[in-house]
């Protein structure tokens, strides 16, 4: 290569007149490429050419065929062309475009033909920047542009490869011309089928244009309007070339309740031949019959200008042609639904029975019944208006409530009730009841709260932690309250342990669970004794006003009360057990004592209290695990389990104290699936923030994947 020089000149001499580019392309199956000439002639019409641009590509690395990359090739030489007339400044005249594919040629110079994709683009692309005219063939052995997709070695480069074919240089008369057999088979794979060919709607195009369509409204309206526009468009297609007046090209442009009524009628006669090919056939015969094996055959079918029609029982009625002859629509059909769901909205979200009158006052349906009841359950509006809040099959008992041989209220779930008036000297307080409830023995302790915030919440678990001992699981409600008291108390329980205490004495921080917000039912242990102990206060005071001593008083009888309530029946039978109550194990005795008599006293009245304690809680825990737990066995409500809430469900967010309308929307991001897998709660994103809830406070508008 030190050998080879280019000249940075391009003219050779001041007079010329004219400029001219000639572009040569050509491709193999490695590479592709182009390479451009400046043909200069003088005044006295010498001829001179010049290389401008090379310019070689590697062919793709997806096996093509020779015909598309030559087609590359003459796409990369109207490019090159643009370039280099940007570039230069002379006054350039017409380019000319050489190639030795035929193919090419004639892809090119094709106006009749309809290619694929892949060569109609690029057809596109040199269509754009050249006219056909200006693409000539040259021979092979001919075209310098072979040298780019074949490569050349540099002893050679000094030849043709800088001034171009000798042709250049002669007359125009004497280029190469191509072979008058210009044609390409009619079995190129390039060319679409005739079935492909758009320029004419058949009967079998048109019924495909339907069919997409129809797949692709979700809007009984909206479909008609579009098949409107395409029958309107077919029709100019057919008009097209002819004459047409100011008032038919006016129609042309909008859409009318004629335009609408046809587009209807060609939509449900498409889908009546989908569905009742064989009733057609049969109701067109001689007979006009259907046969008894047919869906339709008690509706006693006729065909009404093309359209199958209930022939039915009412043709003496005074009702209108529609409602006495309706239009039979299938079941399972797209637009079956859309017109289903077109009365549904129409009717103003209506019941199923007032539905299903009004679309039987133009169409019926088979299976009618069944398609609404599906419908408006999946009616976003019908949703948000009556849908029922989510539940979930009933959750097993937690080991809290399952195991025993611990002390009373070593785990316990607190809620507040109340308020109550008392008196005060002259003036009237409020105060509010503490209940703890022992999630094992199901005793309860109430305390009493002088007021709703922190420090009264910790004064009272204080004092219950105090009478009753420490605590290990504390489980509540989401109340404001008691959140900042669980916070604090850690915080002080945290500060217990640092202190220098003996090991012994050293205290235990408190586990503190809080259900979900609004979630009730997740405290039904204690919520059920909430209203026992409401019943019984009631009972007692009859509205009467007490002072605060009195209330104290209270809360002690109302909590003996409960605790000596029965866990296990009550039997008939003398001979049997006295039934079983938590006071049994906080008391260790009743009216009659507990245990009964057995034949070994001396371990029952031993000289050492704590062995009768021992003994004591053995019975009753022995009769809790025999009589008692059983009894739990049972689902009582929420038997059956239901679909899980899922990531991306539309829900709506149950507010009691805003109306049904004013419910906020919401997006599931997240879920707490139990260890079955059941989901009891999530988090829910709406347009304020995030919020946790349980499944009992949502409704479901919208699945995730629809």
């Amino acid at each position: 290569m030190s050998n080879f020089r280019v000249s940075r000149c391009f003219r050779p001499f001041d007079d010329v007149n004219e400029y001219q580019l000639h572009h040569f392309c050509d491709a193999s199956e490695s590479a592709y490429g182009v390479v451009s000439y400046l043909r200069m002639t003088s005044e006295g019409g010498q001829v001179h050419c010049n290389i401008i641009l090379a310019k070689a590509k590697l062919a793709p690395l997806k096996k093509m065929t020779i015909p598309r990359l030559e087609l590359m090739a003459a796409a990369l030489a109207v490019t090159m062309d643009r370039k280099i007339r940007k570039e230069l400044d002379f006054p350039l005249n017409e380019s000319v475009f050489w190639t030795d594919s035929t193919i090419v040629l004639h892809y090119i110079r094709s106006d009749n033909k309809r290619f694929r994709t892949f060569v109609a683009n690029r057809i596109s692309t040199i269509r754009d920047a050249s006219e056909p005219r200006q693409w000539r063939y040259v021979n092979t052995e001919k075209n310098p542009a072979d040298d780019v997709s074949r490569g050349l070695t540099p002893d050679k480069l000094n030849g043709r490869w800088l001034k171009g074919p000798s042709f250049l240089c002669a007359d125009e008369m004497e280029w190469p011309i191509a072979p008058a057999d210009l044609q390409v088979p009619p079995s190129d794979p390039e060319i679409k089928p005739p079935t492909e060919n758009a320029s004419a709607f058949t009967t079998q195009s048109e019924e495909k244009s339907l069919e997409r369509l129809i797949n692709t409204y979700s809007s009984w309206y909206k479909l008609r309007r579009g098949v409107s526009w395409l029958l309107k468009f077919m029709q100019w297609l057919k008009l097209k070339g002819k004459t047409q007046t100011e008032q038919e090209l006016r129609d042309f442009k909008r859409i009318s309740y004629d335009d609408m009524q046809k587009a209807e009628k060609r939509i449900l006669h498409y889908v009546q031949k989908c569905f009742f090919q064989k009733e057609i056939e049969s109701l067109t015969d001689s007979d006009g019959k259907v046969t008894k094996t047919s869906q339709l055959y008690k509706l006693d079918p006729k065909i009404v200008e093309g359209l199958v029609r209930v022939g039915g029982r009412l043709e003496r009625s005074a009702l209108p042609l529609e409602a006495k002859h309706p239009v039979v629509l299938p079941k399972g059909s797209h637009v079956s639904d859309l017109i289903l769901r077109d009365v549904h909205v129409k009717a103003g979200h209506s019941g199923r029975n007032y539905v299903l009158s009004v679309l039987r006052e133009k169409y019926w349906m088979l299976g009618a019944g069944a398609a609404i009841r599906s419908m408006i359950s999946r009616c976003v509006m019908c949703r948000r208006q009556r849908g029922k809040m989510m539940s979930q099959k009933m959750a097993d008992l937690t080991e809290n409530r399952l195991l025993p041989d611990e002390p009373p209220f070593s785990k316990v779930g607190i809620d507040y009730f109340g308020p109550f008036e008392v008196k005060r000297g002259r003036s009237m307080e409020k105060r509010y009841g503490v209940m703890f409830t022992c999630l094992t023995t199901r005793a309860i302790h109430l305390e009493v709260a002088h007021s709703l915030d922190t420090d009264s919440c910790i004064s009272a678990i204080r004092r219950f932690i105090a009478r009753r001992g420490n605590i290990k699981e504390m489980l509540s409600d989401n109340g404001t309250n008691l959140v900042g008291a669980e916070r604090e108390l850690k915080r002080e329980i945290d500060g217990w342990n640092k202190a220098q205490i003996s090991a012994d004495l050293l205290q235990k921080g408190i586990k503190w669970t809080f259900n979900p917000p609004t979630a009730s039912h997740f405290g039904g242990v204690w919520e059920r004794q909430i209203g026992t102990v409401r019943k019984l206060i009631l009972a007692v005071t009859k509205q009467q006003v007490l002072s605060g001593e009195s209330l104290t008083t209270l809360f002690c009888e109302i909590e003996s009360i409960v605790n000596n309530r029965p866990l296990t029946s009550v039997s008939d039978d003398v001979n049997d057990l006295e039934a079983l109550t938590p006071n049994h194990l906080l008391l260790l005795n009743r009216k009659p004592q507990l245990p009964p008599t057995v034949t070994d006293r001396s371990d029952v009245y031993s000289r050492r209290r704590w062995r009768q304690i021992q003994y004591l809680a053995d019975v009753f825990w022995r009769r809790w695990s025999r009589e008692y737990l059983p009894q739990l066995q049972r689902r009582e409500r929420w038997v059956p389990s239901h679909r899980n809430l899922q990531i991306g469900d539309l829900v709506l967010v149950a507010d009691a104290n805003t109306p049904r309308n004013s419910w906020l929307l919401g997006r599931v991001l997240q879920t707490f699936p139990d260890k079955k897998g059941f989901t009891r709660s999530a988090n829910i994103k709406t347009k304020n923030s995030v919020i946790v809830r349980p499944i009992s406070k949502l409704c479901l508008i919208l699945e995730g994947d629809c």
